[in-house]
């Protein structure tokens, strides 16, 4: 097993759409890898991530030889360097826990055969958990997706399946040291197979989705207390997708991969939707709504909002060439089409991207697609759309006191850090692309800024002071 270096993460996932289409915007898109069989293949549904060194860090399904799947990072030039090889396929990507490793999982494999949780350190790849310990594979089987750290420090995730009777997937708790609890089993009846990964809402609820018989959006707490909040019903939607996210007004923002009013496609093209706290769906988006899908269809992954306020993602078909998009979406509905897959010969560029987009702190959005590139394993590209440099966070909500962890570009030289206002103590890593503040007295959640000696940075989302 390949040993990694030292690195850490941050991922971020917020999300919402729009309805109508408008001309696009000048930019700049980049191959920036073709993966090739032996440097790994066919990265799924795990959007790149930042570390603290501005390189990208990601996962693909398949590895060189008989590996069944890889860890990777590249830089923004296109340098691909290979950290790991998996025992097993990893589907999703990794999620950086306060101890300082990394957590991820793997769909199959570990004691059982049924799927892991496994952490990475400076030693390398130290499996966590193996599913299907419990009688019955209650605990669940076939982790498809990513993990997320809650602010109790506890991680949490789903399974889509556990082959205990009547069970038709389950969420789950595990600590950073391995302690794992079952916190809920569908039935079928409260929604079945989930999909995506959870996210930690600002009432400190969990929230995610389910893709059968046509979706829900569920809740739940940290102790396992559970609620259906939404059902779907095909027309607005079937089949949630990965990526539900709460965005900066307080809403719920998401997509479908199938269902909608555009029957194009034989169960519908997609939708993109926006849910209230209490559960109320409004249909934001009918993809394919144009001639041809020009417009894209079937997002598999969320959106990327940014501080511009606008919002990113990507379609898994559609587009001039039937293999996929990225689209801009404006709080007001204008959808304006970025960059069609396949638009080179023998679609060296990508096709099929499955994964969201990551903007990092540079401005740009960076990607994976699944298939396309000079081998038809996958590419990593970059998309430039003119969009300045902010900061962000590596855990987005802390209590005061704590150390927060902000990621950025420039920071050598800062002369302060402030909490929606409040100055804060701080100190800079000597890359200059990473600093840790202590979270002052009086602050309020709100935007966070960095004064660097080029000028001041915001964050891109607001941060969460926790009470």
């Amino acid at each position: 097993m390949g040993q990694p270096r030292r690195w850490r993460t941050i991922f971020t996932s917020f999300m919402i759409l729009a309805a109508t289409t408008v001309a696009a915007p000048a930019q700049t898109f980049t191959s920036l890898v073709s993966f090739d069989g032996n440097d790994g293949v066919n990265p799924m549904y795990a959007p790149l991530v930042q570390g603290l060194d501005r390189k990208f860090y990601g996962t693909t399904r398949g590895g060189g030889g008989n590996t069944p799947g890889t860890v990777f990072k590249v830089t923004a030039g296109g340098k691909l360097t290979t950290l790991a090889d998996l025992v097993s396929q990893p589907y999703s990507g990794l999620v950086l826990a306060t101890n300082g490793s990394f957590y991820g999982t793997t769909a199959l494999g570990g004691a059982n055969g049924w799927g892991t949780i496994f952490k990475t350190t400076r030693k390398g790849l130290i499996p966590v958990y193996s599913f299907c310990a419990q009688t019955n594979c209650s605990d669940g089987a076939f982790p498809i997706f990513g993990l997320v750290q809650a602010s109790n420090g506890n991680l949490y995730g789903t399974t889509p399946s556990a082959p205990a009777v009547g069970s038709q997937g389950t969420v789950f708790e595990i600590t950073p040291a391995g302690k794992f609890t079952t916190l809920h089993i569908f039935n079928g009846a409260d929604g079945a197979s989930p999909s995506g990964p959870l996210i930690q809402a600002n009432n400190g609820n969990l929230y995610g989705t389910t893709g059968a018989p046509y979706g829900t959006v569920f809740e739940i707490t940290p102790a396992g207390k559970f609620k259906t909040v939404h059902i779907f019903n095909n027309t607005d939607g079937s089949g949630s997708s990965m990526g539900l996210g709460q965005a900066t007004d307080g809403n719920f923002y998401g997509t479908t991969q199938q269902g909608g009013v555009n029957n194009t496609c034989a169960y519908g093209c997609g939708t993109a939707f926006k849910m209230t706290p209490k559960g109320a769906v409004t249909t934001l988006y009918d993809f394919c709504s144009k001639a041809g899908c020009t417009d894209g269809s079937f997002p598999i992954s969320g959106l990327v909002q940014t501080p511009d306020g606008n919002f990113y993602g990507t379609t898994s078909q559609g587009g001039a060439h039937g293999r996929g998009t990225v689209f801009k979406l404006s709080p007001k509905g204008a959808l304006t089409t970025l960059y069609t897959f396949c638009s080179q010969t023998n679609c060296t560029d990508g096709a099929g991207p499955q994964a969201g987009l990551l903007q990092a702190t540079d401005g740009n959005f960076y990607g994976v697609t699944t298939g396309g590139g000079t081998s038809g394993d996958g590419t990593v590209f970059s998309l430039s759309t003119g969009l300045g440099p902010f900061v962000t966070f590596v855990q987005r909500a802390v209590k005061v006191g704590h150390t927060a962890e902000i990621l950025g570009q420039g920071f050598k030289g800062t002369s302060k850090v402030s909490f929606n206002g409040i100055p804060a103590n701080f100190t800079v890593d000597k890359t200059g692309t990473y600093l840790t503040a202590t979270v002052p007295p009086g602050a309020t959640t709100g935007y966070v800024t960095v004064t660097t000696p080029t000028g001041t940075l915001t964050s891109s989302v607001p941060f969460r002071v926790i009470p």
